[in-house]
């Protein structure tokens, strides 16, 4: 059980890493960021890790786009939601805010 977890704890440092490496490429090549994100989801499926809520807002649930506020997505506020429109794919997500 052990190894387990501990191969679950290292596929999530290696999550992180390649989010922090996606955020650091956007401005240079959106595209490798969009890769990144692409071998995180792989690494999160492969030992069923769910991704940390902050990780979860930084790409797109339909395209798999790096998502950054302002430069390539919307995020509007509407009731009890976060709206992010992705302007590769031109699809919303919505997000519950909580109290």
């Amino acid at each position: 059980m052990k190894g387990k977890d501990n191969i679950k704890k290292e596929s999530l440092e290696k999550i992180k890493i390649l989010f922090s490496e996606a955020a650091e490429q956007f401005p240079k090549n959106p595209s490798l960021s969009d890769r990144y994100v692409q071998l995180a989801r792989k690494i999160a499926m492969k030992h069923k890790i769910k991704f940390p809520r902050e990780l979860k807002r930084r790409f797109c649930k339909h395209c798999y786009a790096y998502l950054v506020p302002g430069k390539n997505c919307r995020v509007r506020i509407q009731k009890h939601r976060v709206i992010y429109f992705c302007e590769k794919c031109k699809n919303f997500m919505r997000f519950v805010l909580k109290k």
